[in-house]
């Protein structure tokens, strides 16, 4: 069996809870997270533990929070105010699990659903899409790394183009991975707001509706967006229903052509409201 599941953000006891509901077995099934499994909860380390020793049953995509972890522990951002990942900074094998975190990919096909944390820009296709993030998770697992963290950070440029390079490309192909919601139709990418799908900015709309968009009619699941909720559709996953929140924490049975929605309640570990 073969689950896509949302954001966990160091919530590990709905993330166990989630998993004994399916009934998982590593030896038999399959789970892809969609990135996100630190900050915010009050268990990220666990969570990374738990992960790690699920071996190749699990596979995780990079989030922004992951990144966030990965900036901070080499020293090229500093700690916020609501992070929760000094358990990660603090433990005897933070080497392991950080060189461990760096080598997720941000984007990967599963069942022919295209997963990514955030979203897809309107001028990439499938191809093109794994491609970018293959790039940029090769630049991660680098020697690069540590140069690259701290001009990983940045709001531009805010819309592709065949043309960008170095850390230009990277850092529009990390934003549109692990960032993005809303897009205006010929590309450009807004980061300021959060709300949901009827909040779009002017001249915006939710980066799955943009019209003639290359990806359209290949299936696409994501996490990162909690203020969208649960989507389920044909040709869409949106699996960030919030958990760290007070939500739930989402998995889709995938394998078969099914779409067969499991969740979990979860404790609330930040006030609703606060940016995710």
């Amino acid at each position: 069996m073969r689950y896509l599941i949302g954001d966990v953000q160091g919530c590990l006891p709905a993330l166990d809870r989630l998993l004994a509901e399916i009934g998982f077995s590593p030896s038999r099934d399959r789970v892809v997270l969609l990135g996100d499994l630190v900050n915010r909860g009050p268990q990220s380390l666990g969570t990374l533990r738990r992960v790690m020793a699920l071996g190749d049953a699990a596979h995780c995509l990079l989030g922004n929070h992951d990144l966030h972890l990965l900036a901070v522990a080499h020293g090229a951002r500093p700690l916020h105010r609501g992070d929760t990942f000094g358990d990660v900074l603090g433990a005897s094998e933070r080497a392991a699990l950080l060189d461990w975190l760096r080598r997720r990919p941000l984007a990967l096909l599963e069942e022919d659903w295209l997963c990514v944390h955030a979203g897809v820009p309107p001028q990439w296709d499938r191809e093109r899409t794994l491609a970018l993030a293959d790039e940029v998770a090769a630049l991660l697992r680098s020697e690069a790394l540590a140069e690259f963290l701290p001009r990983m950070y940045g709001n531009g440029p805010a819309r592709w183009d065949d043309a960008l390079s170095g850390t230009e490309r990277w850092r529009f192909v990390v934003n549109a991975l692990t960032r993005m919601r809303f897009c205006s139709d010929d590309g450009t990418l807004d980061f300021v707001t959060k709300e949901g799908a009827g909040a779009a900015p002017p001249g915006c709309r939710p980066w799955f509706e943009v019209p003639g968009r290359r990806s359209a009619g290949q299936r696409i699941a994501f996490g990162h967006w909690s203020m969208l909720g649960l989507q389920v559709r044909a040709d869409l996953l949106a699996l960030d229903t919030g958990c760290v929140w007070g939500g739930k924490l989402s998995a889709v049975r995938i394998d078969g052509g099914r779409q067969e929605v499991v969740q979990v309640a979860c404790p609330q570990a930040q006030a609703p409201g606060r940016a995710a």
